[in-house]
């Protein structure tokens, strides 16, 4: 048994289809196929119940599940102790970020970095979700949360507001409002799915039901919504859009607090802690996070 195969058998018991597996794997669901077969038969059991609802762990399968959880576990922490022994300013850091960063701060900031490291490559994993960092799907991640993960590192770099924006042809025609008083009679994009619980929005749906024309899952999406004239938007300071004007804060929609995090075991390996201080210092100092 190897760990090829037991890597191939969580896989499929995680996402219960071979398409899962396969996109998680990077592989064809052929070769997903091909391998699991050959896995049961040297097993010489069963491991997974096929129908309808997908690939099911049999009752063998669901304790072997266990097991190979636990020996997933310890390879990805020989991984990290090894990597955590690497002191060289050199090789690959996987970053991951919301997409606002992605979009209009990281490609600043990484082409500085890359002429002041020309020896560290950053591959840029954009994601809103939490990801499982122990098995080092990514190295360094910069994430905004009021409570980060227990089981990471790092240090809260900014606190982020937010404001109101619109179009100079939307504040032209319906007037800039300048609080969250003046909001009264004007369009509003609000927000729907999993983002309507926001604080901010939350506030948005209770005080000003009547205004909101729009609703949309996702802040960047919402920008271009307010540059295509939806009307006025509520958007945290990382959302920087060139066609929108800031009118004001609003101070009832709360703060952000940004952080970048690592792993306890990566948190000495050269690379990750360089390009961890160079972005804990460019976003301690953006001016665009300095509005009253």
């Amino acid at each position: 048994m190897n760990w090829n195969d037991l890597k191939l058998f969580l896989a499929i018991a995680s996402r219960k289809s071979l398409g899962g597996a396969a996109e998680e794997l990077n592989i064809s669901s052929t070769t997903v196929f091909r391998h699991l077969n050959a896995f049961e038969n040297e097993v010489g059991a069963r491991l997974f119940d096929r129908g309808k609802g997908g690939y099911e762990l049999t009752e063998l399968g669901a304790e072997m599940f266990g097991l190979a959880q636990n020996i997933e576990s310890s390879f990805y922490e020989i991984d990290r102790r090894v990597a955590g022994k690497d002191t060289q300013p050199r090789g690959k850091v996987v970053l991951t970020a919301p997409s606002s960063f992605a979009y209009w701060f990281l490609p600043e900031y990484l082409r500085t970095f890359n002429a002041l490291y020309p020896e560290i490559t950053v591959e840029l994993l954009i994601s809103n979700q939490e990801l499982n960092m122990s098995n080092r799907t990514a190295d360094l991640a910069l994430r905004v949360s009021n409570n980060p993960p227990e089981n990471l590192i790092g240090r809260k770099v900014c606190n982020i507001k937010w404001g109101i924006h619109g179009t100079q042809q939307y504040l032209a025609e319906y007037g800039e409002p300048v609080d969250g008083g003046g909001l009264t009679g004007h369009r509003i994009i609000g927000a729907s799915g999993n983002l309507a619980m926001n604080t901010a929005f939350s506030w948005l749906d209770r005080h000003m039901p009547n205004e909101i024309v729009q609703r949309c899952d996702d802040l960047v999406t919402m920008s271009y919504l307010a540059a295509n004239d939806h009307g006025l938007v509520l958007l945290p300071d990382d959302i920087q859009h060139p066609a929108l004007k800031r009118c004001f804060t609003l101070e009832e929609a709360g703060t952000n607090h940004l952080w970048v995090l690592t792993h306890p075991d990566l948190r000495k390996v050269e690379r990750i802690r360089i390009l961890m201080g160079f972005l804990g210092k460019a976003l301690s100092a953006e001016k665009r996070f300095t509005y009253g």
